[in-house]
């Protein structure tokens, strides 16, 4: 059995990169025109994390005209993003679709579920627990002077975090298809664990809004059960995928 990818040439795999990445900006461009209809009870609900700390009533602030237009068209285009979700899994399992077996082909629907979960378990984490401390923390610190917040660094920062920890939840999928592909086994990140706390680290620090130790442990520690929960998923994958080999190295043969 050999995978279509043999014989497609380079050029034709930048002709099919070019249509998952054309039709995913078709499905986030629909969802922005969907979620620009209540953009404005999107600014609210994002806007929760900080204002929940503010005394009552007050509202963030902007220094320019076209600063809360802007605004408002990066909500649309975050919150599409998220929703489109599932049909950018799609593509980017549509393209990699050519260099898989048969066999594999049919997780087409555990693959897309999967990514879609922990993309938006990861959102949801970011939002209900990480940016609230984060915010809290800023505003403690800084309660001695008049809070002045302006929305273009707020929201600049909360897209930080909520895309930064939705893309860290991807880890257990990650390590699901590198599993499958051979190129990793439990062994491997067992062995390998200690650089990876200090990679989980270095990322923490790179994602958090705050310099602090405690809000790092917050991003660093999920990082750390998402990459036991890794092992375990590979481990799982590991015997199966050996079987596998040894049964297309027969089917070659």
């Amino acid at each position: 059995m050999t995978s279509k990818f043999s014989d497609m040439s380079f050029f034709d795999h930048l002709g099919e990169l070019r249509k998952r990445i054309l039709l995913s900006f078709v499905f986030i461009l629909v969802f922005f025109l969907v979620s620009w209809t209540f953009v404005d009870k999107l600014y609210h609900w994002f806007s929760i994390p900080v204002l929940q700390f503010l005394p009552a009533g007050e509202k963030l602030a902007f220094t320019s005209l076209t600063e809360p237009f802007m605004m408002y068209i990066k909500i649309a285009f975050i919150s599409g993003a998220f929703i489109s979700s599932p049909f950018i899994f799609y593509q980017l399992w549509a393209f990699i679709t050519p260099g898989l077996y048969n066999n594999e082909k049919k997780m087409v629907v555990p693959f897309v579920f999967f990514t879609t979960f922990f993309f938006i378990l990861g959102g949801a984490f970011g939002y209900y627990a990480i940016f609230p401390w984060a915010c809290k923390f800023f505003l403690e610190v800084g309660s001695d002077f008049n809070a002045i917040i302006t929305i273009n660094d707020y929201f600049s920062l909360a897209f930080r975090v909520l895309i930064g920890i939705s893309l860290i939840f991807e880890l257990p999928v990650l390590s699901f298809l590198l599993a499958k592909m051979g190129i990793i086994n439990s062994k491997f990140l067992i062995k390998h664990f200690k650089y990876a706390i200090v990679l989980i680290f270095v990322i923490a620090a790179v994602i958090t809004p705050t310099p602090d130790i405690i809000t790092q442990s917050m991003f660093a520690i999920p990082m750390m059960l998402l990459y036991l929960l890794s092992v375990l998923i590979v481990k799982i994958v590991g015997p199966k995928e050996e079987k596998e080999k040894s049964k297309k190295k027969a089917d070659k043969a």
